[in-house]
This record gives structure tokens, C-alpha cells and sequence, in this order.
């Protein structure tokens, strides 16, 4: 059944040319799977992987999908994704994650159904993850595998084992020589001259001169950082931090410490080395925890230390922006194109911060692979199929388009947009530039989401626009009820089932909903009413249809708080811990499409401002402060009486402490605070949130008795603004 001679020649050939290939098996599942046993068996790879259901094998070499992510870092050179076993499926972001994990030489299967050759596949066991009530899985659409399926036929880079018996060839070019001619670095420890470039970079890295570093994956950056990072002790550096959103993905870092300092030891999230005659080490710290490590007493360095961040992009940015003035020796890496998502959107957003604050700011590309050559046939693939290089319309393109036509809202037909390759891609593209964690299971919910409203905003031809919603609620009562008691949780509905379960208004999952998902305007289009015109138009459309609430739910930064307020929109719930996926409080806001909702929501919308101040004081003490008063600023301004103009004018003269007068004076900082004619004459008054609704002193006064002098003089011009 397997010719082991045509194997072992593909395999060398591709370890030849430093690449990969992906062998695409179409065929009833019991023929598939016995295919994909033979190729196990046909010759002794060097940690092969079973991504899928345990089809027998041992455990250690068997990985569920969901588990994909815990393979980075790791190589393997067969790699078997099970997407035909009835209780399996095609999982976007497993295959785009195991798919860096093969070396040079590797070989990525992948098992469908028959119907996949056949350019009809039907939605699969993992598209129930897709299905929110009341729809099941084979109830939906399944346009993403068939665009999927249409670009594995089309591709030159795929091979291919149908119902005929033979591998049919795959056109490798013929590199080869390229690749021996290519000379190493001259830094032994870098794989790669841009490695090597960007070692060279952080090694040397300046104070209030920031380096962005920006890859494609497989680009060995991780690595680059922890050779930086020893190259840093080894010169004298005695105190390192790296972040990260998660432990896991600085491995290679540490991995690289290892190797180059194999004296030291790792403690924990710490590694420790012995240079010369002094201690030195690289720490890890997670992104909340870097500012208050930094103010701890027993800090090992004097002077605030070097900071590393990996994977910037998926890390808030207030965070990065409280990094780049506490660090004044600091480099952001980030990945530009992968499964996790995306690092352009952060490059776009950050790079004027960057310039405002540290003008002499570097940015550093790394174009070259480590684990395989360039033009390698499984990246070109993997890239296609699952739209990683999706990009909106350059910007001379977008620029003369919105001079030369009118800007026009047309809802999208999901059908066609899955044919059309050129405009899924321009659309995608804009999506991928605005959000940092647009994932290729992103696209899938593009295309097949049940309850999909899809507006796109066009010049001419050009997308200069996109917004994604999503109809929720309209449970029974029986089943609402029990929603808000947390005794049921069905699939989706995000907004309905959140409002019922954790703020306790039944009413709310019982209301018909439409959830904003995405929005995104291309850089070009912003500032000419681009994202208004989106969400009014979707707004009118839902209220024909008796939708008669509009809602959101984000990870809270203070521009997106004031962007979604001046649509019309409320505050509604406020989550009390930070997301896995933005590293931020998610905020879901409401506005009512019609009468009768406009009495639930503003009932809504006031039990959230009167519980705000509490969760202030308590559960969010820790948010950032200007984000607090972002947040305090919706509402009427309070009436001011003159008990507690008396109670402000006695601490602004000397008299008290702020402990006993927080009560008045926090009242007086909201009556002026919300009236936006008052906060024009003296926007630092706006510090004063944080003291009076989070406890919190701040660090620019050193002694108490500075801050006690600051918070009357503030008291004492806001009395005069009232």
C-alpha cells in the first residue's frame, strides 16, 4: 500500500532543500485512517505526532486538537491531523499551530473526507464549537471547508492521495545549491543572519531607544531574545525581566539561556548564572505584575532593569505604554502573521506612541526561517488556506478610492464572499489590521457563523470598512431563568447569557439581541463617519426586523469606551477579571432600538453606574486609573449641595485628611467630571479618580505629606471650577 522507496525519496529530498510538504489523504474514514497507520509505520520518524482522537498508538505520541498549542516550541517531522474520524473535525488554529512544529523534512498529513476532493464538504464534528443555540452542527453552512477543500485542489504545493493508490509528485524546486551557498553568521549561536541582526540589536539596546522587533513565525525571535539575554549577563548585566501574555511562550528563551549558560540554574520562572564573581539572572514576570515588582522594596536591581516583552501584540496597551516610560531600556517582539494573530495591528496602533514619547525608536524585521528555507512549499500552503497574509487595500489604492467615489453600506452575500478569494482576503485583511487576536477560526466564523449579519463599507471597489454582528437571546423563560440562576449555559450568546447570569435580569436573555463582534475601518477611511455609518445602518436593519437591542462587548480601553458612548451606546456590565485573550476587563454596552427597550436598558445602565464605585473600591482597585475615570465619567452629574461644597472647601484649606472627606469630594469630582463644559478648564483634575474611588496614592509624590499638598490643591481648583 505504501511504496517506502517513494517515501524515503520525497524525504530526502525535502531534507535536501530544508522544506516541508503537506500530504493531503481524501477517502472514507476506515481507508483514510488505514493510510495514515501505513505512513506511520513505513519508516522510524523522529517524534511523529497524532493530532486527533487516540486511534490506538501510544499515548505520548497522541494529542487532542484543543491541546495543539502545547506543542510550540517542540519539532516534529510527521505530523498526522485527524480531521476525518467521525468524532474529529478540522480545527483552524490546531492545524496553523502544529504546522510550525515541523522541521525541515517534515511531512503534515492531513485526513479528510471524501467529499473534501470532491469540492462538497459538509460541516464537521468540530463546527459544533460554532453551533450556539438552537442550531446544531449539521445545521450549519459549511462555506469555510469548502473554500478550504477548493484551495487544496487548486495548489501546487500540496500532494495529494486520493482513491488511486500512488503519492502523486510534488513539484519541489530545485534549491538546493542555494541552500548549501548560504554562508552561517558569524554568531555561532544564531541560525540565521537576521537572527543574528537582531542578537546584535538587543545586545546593544539604548537607553529611551526602544526596538521593536517584528517576525513571521519560524523566524527563531523568541530565541533571538534569550541570546540577547545572555549576551546581556555575560557583559555585566546583573538583572534581566522578560514578559510575555503567557510562561509558555518564552521557552525558547529559556531553552537558549540553558545552552548558552549551562553553569546556571532555573528556579522556577528565573534563571540564575554565576558570572564572574557576581550573581546575575533572567526573571519572567506576567504583564500584570511588572509595575508592582518594579515598586517592591526588595528589588534586586538599583535602577530599573531591561525589559524584554515577547508576543507584544496580545498585551494591552496602556500596559505597554506604562513599560516604555518605567523601562528605559526596553525592546517589544511580535509576531506578524500566525495562527495566535496578528503583530500589524499593534505595530499600526503603538508606533505613534512610540514616536511621541521615544522618537529614537528602531524597528527590525525578520524575514528569514530557522526551521526550514525560504519558499517552503508547507508555509505557502498553511498561509493560504488559512488567509495569514491577508492584507486590506494598500493605502494609495484606499486614498484615491475615497476621493474619487462615493463611500456606500452594502450587507455582504457569505456565499459569494467564500468564492471570491481577492475579496475575502481585502475584507479579512481589515479585520486581521484592527484586532491583534484575529485567529484563522475567525475566518471559519466569518463565513459559517449562524445568525450572521455582515455590513462592509465601500469606495468604489475598495473595503474601506467592515462590521460583523451576531443575533442573541430570545430563550424561553424556563431556560432563561435557569440561565440566570447558572444552572444552564447553552452555546453562544455572549451578551444575553451574561447580563442574565452575572447582573441578574432574566429579561435579558430572554430579549432578542444584536452583539457588534467586529468592527474595523481601514486606516485611510478613519475620521470620515465610517464606523458610525456601519453601525447605524445595521442598527435601522435590525429594528425592521423587531431586534430592538443593539450591544457590544470589549476588552475596556478608554478610546473604544468613548467611540461606542458617542453611538449611543451604555454601560451595562463590567467583568471583574481580565480576559485570557485581551488581558483586559471585558465591557458590554446596550442601546435600545426602540421604546419599549429604552426603560430595560436604562435600568440596566443605572444599576451598573450605582455598583461601578463599589467595584472601584474592591474587586477593580487595580485598574489603571485614567481607565477608571473613563468609565465613572457616564452618568448625570450629581447635584451639588452646599454640605459638601463646605465639606471640599474645608480640606482644600487644611483641615482633615482625604479619608474624611472622600465621600463629598468624590461626589464634587462627578458633578464636575460629567459636565464636559467644566473638565475643559482643568483636565489634570482628572488624576483624582484614582485616590478617591480606588485608594490608590500614585508613585509622583515620594511622601505623604507631598500628596496630602497636591490632593488640596486639586481640591481647591475644583471648587473653583463648580
Amino acid at each position: 500500500m505504501i511504496d517506502t522507496s517513494t517515501l524515503n525519496d520525497l524525504y530526502d529530498r525535502l531534507r535536501a532543500r530544508r522544506h516541508r510538504a503537506l500530504l493531503w489523504v481524501a477517502a472514507p474514514t476506515d481507508e483514510a485512517l488505514s493510510r495514515a497507520h501505513a505512513l506511520w509505520l513505513a519508516r522510524s520518524w523522529q517524534a511523529p505526532l497524532w493530532l486527533g482522537p487516540d486511534p490506538g498508538l501510544n499515548a505520548s505520541e497522541v494529542l487532542p486538537a484543543a491541546k495543539a498549542r502545547s506543542r510550540l516550541g517542540g519539532e516534529h517531522d510527521l505530523v498526522i491531523v485527524d480531521a476525518v474520524s467521525p468524532q474529529a473535525g478540522f480545527d483552524p488554529d490546531a492545524f496553523g499551530a502544529i504546522s510550525g512544529t515541523l522541521r525541515a523534512g517534515g511531512l503534515l498529513v492531513l485526513l479528510t473526507p471524501e467529499t473534501w476532493c470532491l469540492g462538497v464538504p459538509g460541516p464537521d464534528a468540530d463546527y459544533a464549537r460554532l453551533a450556539a443555540w438552537p442550531h446544531t452542527a449539521q445545521s450549519l453552512n459549511a462555506r469555510f471547508l469548502a473554500r478550504l477543500s477548493r484551495r487544496l485542489i487548486e495548489s501546487p504545493h500540496v500532494l495529494r492521495w486520493w482513491s488511486d493508490e500512488h503519492l502523486s509528485e510534488l513539484d519541489l524546486p530545485d534549491t538546493e545549491a542555494d541552500v548549501m551557498a548560504t554562508p552561517p553568521p558569524d554568531d555561532q549561536a544564531c541560525l540565521t543572519h537576521d537572527q543574528a541582526r537582531a542578537v546584535g540589536r538587543l545586545t546593544r539596546l539604548r537607553r529611551r531607544r526602544p526596538l521593536v522587533l517584528t517576525a513571521d513565525r519560524g523566524r527563531g525571535k523568541s530565541a533571538a531574545l534569550g541570546i540577547a539575554a545572555a549576551r546581556r549577563l555575560q557583559h555585566g548585566e546583573r538583572c534581566l525581566w522578560i514578559t510575555a501574555p503567557r510562561p509558555a511562550a518564552v521557552e525558547p528563551l529559556f531553552e537558549r539561556l540553558k545552552a548558552l549558560l549551562p553553569e546556571g540554574r532555573r528556579e522556577g520562572n528565573t534563571y540564575c548564572a554565576r558570572i564572574g564573581d557576581a550573581e546575575a539572572e533572567v526573571r519572567f514576570l506576567a504583564p500584570d505584575a511588572l509595575l508592582e515588582a518594579l515598586q517592591a522594596p526588595d528589588i534586586d536591581c538599583k535602577a530599573p532593569p531591561t525589559l524584554f516583552v515577547d508576543e507584544a501584540a496580545a498585551i494591552p496597551a496602556p500596559l505597554l505604554g506604562q513599560w516604555l516610560s518605567a523601562f528605559p531600556r526596553i525592546a517589544f517582539a511580535t509576531t506578524v502573521h500566525g495562527y495566535e494573530g496578528t503583530g500589524r495591528g499593534f505595530a499600526l496602533r503603538f508606533r505613534e506612541r512610540l514616536a511621541r514619547e521615544t522618537p529614537d525608536w528602531r524597528e527590525l524585521h525578520l524575514a528569514q526561517p530557522v526551521r526550514w528555507a525560504e519558499g517552503d512549499p508547507l508555509e505557502a500552503v498553511t498561509r493560504d488556506l488559512l488567509l495569514l497574509d491577508a492584507e486590506p487595500a494598500d493605502d494609495v489604492r484606499t486614498a484615491e478610492a475615497l476621493s474619487a467615489h462615493p463611500m456606500r453600506i452594502v450587507p455582504l452575500d457569505r456565499n459569494r464572499l467564500a468564492s471570491d478569494d481577492a475579496c475575502l482576503s481585502e475584507l479579512f485583511g481589515l479585520l486581521v489590521q484592527a484586532h491583534y487576536r484575529t485567529t484563522p477560526a475567525d475566518l471559519r466564523q466569518l463565513l459559517d457563523g449562524p445568525d450572521t449579519q455582515l455590513l462592509a463599507a465601500y469606495a468604489g471597489e475598495v473595503c474601506v470598512g467592515v462590521c460583523l454582528a451576531s443575533e442573541e437571546g430570545g430563550f424561553p423563560n424556563e431556560l432563561a431563568r435557569a440561565i440566570a440562576l447558572g444552572e444552564r449555559r447553552p452555546r453562544g450568546h455572549l451578551l444575553a447569557q451574561s447580563l442574565a447570569a452575572h447582573a441578574g435580569h432574566v429579561a435579558a436573555a430572554e430579549a432578542r439581541w444584536c452583539r457588534i463582534t467586529r468592527i474595523a475601518v481601514h486606516p485611510e477611511a478613519r475620521r470620515r463617519g465610517v464606523g458610525r455609518s456601519l453601525v447605524e445602518t445595521l442598527a435601522q436593519q435590525m429594528q425592521d426586523r423587531g431586534i430592538a437591542r443593539l450591544g457590544v462587548s470589549f476588552g475596556v480601553e478608554v478610546s473604544l469606551v468613548a467611540f461606542w458612548r458617542s453611538l449611543g451606546l451604555v454601560s451595562l456590565r463590567l467583568g471583574l477579571s481580565r480576559e485570557a485573550s485581551s488581558g483586559e476587563h471585558a465591557l458590554m454596552m446596550g442601546r435600545a432600538l426602540g421604546a419599549p427597550a429604552a426603560a430595560e436598558l436604562a435600568c440596566l445602565g443605572q444599576e451598573y453606574r450605582d455598583l461601578l464605585p463599589h467595584l472601584l473600591a474592591f474587586e477593580l482597585g487595580r485598574l489603571e486609573p485614567e481607565l477608571a475615570a473613563a468609565l465613572l465619567r457616564e452618568g448625570k452629574p450629581p447635584v451639588i449641595d452646599e454640605t459638601t461644597r463646605a465639606r471640599v472647601a474645608w480640606f482644600a484649606q487644611g483641615g482633615g485628611e482625604l479619608a474624611t472627606v472622600r465621600p463629598w469630594l468624590a461626589m464634587a469630582w462627578l458633578a464636575w467630571w460629567r459636565d464636559p463644559a467644566r473638565t475643559k478648564g482643568d483636565a489634570e483634575l482628572a488624576v483624582l479618580a484614582g485616590p478617591l474611588f480606588q485608594g490608590r496614592n500614585g508613585t509622583q509624590f515620594a511622601g505623604r505629606k507631598a500628596r496630602l499638598a497636591h490632593w488640596r490643591d486639586l481640591a481647591a481648583r475644583l471648587l473653583a471650577s463648580l
